[in-house]
């Protein structure tokens, strides 16, 4: 049990800071910041989330959960992917400021859709 809670807080930890370091990135994308740029800037996210999807792994692993007898993982998942998708728009690939700003605020709702959803149990957490 002991290491399963701190399995589960260090995935919380970095889903926090992933979310609070795309924050920050977006503010970066904004203020169009050459600090975007940065190395630091480049590599912390994928050593981030590089962890998160690990803990992740490894809890649903020892939970025993998977997207098919779990349909709140399955929602999970299917938000990482809508904002992993939407990030890549917001901080690279948006060709105009405002498709980035519209990518931005839709990446953060799907953010806080996925932690919704984490902390409810629920694929519909505005219900529970």
């Amino acid at each position: 049990m002991e290491h399963y809670l701190a399995l589960k807080h260090l995935h919380m930890t970095l889903a926090l800071l992933s979310g609070a370091f795309f924050v920050f990135r977006g503010v970066l994308m904004l203020r169009q910041s050459a600090w975007l740029q940065h190395k630091i800037c480049k590599i912390a996210p994928h050593i981030i989330d590089t962890g998160l999807l690990a803990s992740a792994i490894y809890l649903a692993v020892i939970l025993q959960l998977s997207p098919g007898n779990s349909p709140w993982i399955a929602a999970k998942i299917g938000a990482l992917l809508l904002y992993i998708v939407l990030g890549t728009i917001a901080l690279k690939r948006g060709k105009t400021l405002p498709i980035r700003c519209s990518a931005l605020i839709a990446a953060l709702a799907s953010y806080g859709y996925i932690v919704a959803v984490a902390l409810t149990k629920n694929p519909q957490p505005w219900l529970a």
